[in-house]
């Protein structure tokens, strides 16, 4: 089998969607980190950083389930300027609350349907969600390189 189909397969529906997420994200010029881990007992799916250090918070929902089953999602808000959730065609949107944003998505795209509002982060939290970001990108980054490395 294609290495490529393989890994796509191997995906959990949530990975798919968060691949998507980062595509689009990607195309607005922002970088993004799945699976962030902002401070212990919680892990966002995506942790995205704009061309202008903003950072948005997008939680990938696979299913009605998946969504009831998030219980830690308020505490995300106080580690972004944004907040949204991210979900496919067929996911029941009167679920998700006001006062979120909404991206919709698949495994190879994502369009922003609801711009999230904004709370802008305190510049020392900013700092050092920055900071994290970066070492995390580049641990990744250099384990890719090289698998054996200590990052």
């Amino acid at each position: 089998m294609n290495k490529i189909v393989k890994e796509t397969v191997d995906m959990m529906p949530g990975q798919l969607l968060a691949r998507g997420v980062c595509r689009h994200m990607g195309s607005m010029g922002f970088a993004c980190l799945e699976e962030f881990v902002p401070a212990k007992g919680l892990r966002v799916d995506v942790l995205a950083m704009g061309p202008k250090g903003e950072l948005w918070v997008i939680e990938c929902k696979s299913s009605k389930a998946d969504f009831q089953s998030d219980k830690k999602w308020e505490g995300y808000l106080e580690w972004c300027d944004r907040y949204f959730w991210a979900v496919d065609s067929d996911f029941p949107l009167d679920l998700l609350p006001e006062g979120t944003g909404l991206l919709i998505g698949d495994a190879y795209d994502a369009e922003v349907i609801r711009m999230a509002p904004e709370a802008k982060l305190a510049a020392a939290r900013r700092k050092v969600i920055i900071q994290k970001f970066a070492a995390i990108a580049a641990r990744r980054l250099q384990s890719l390189r090289d698998p054996m490395a200590r990052v």
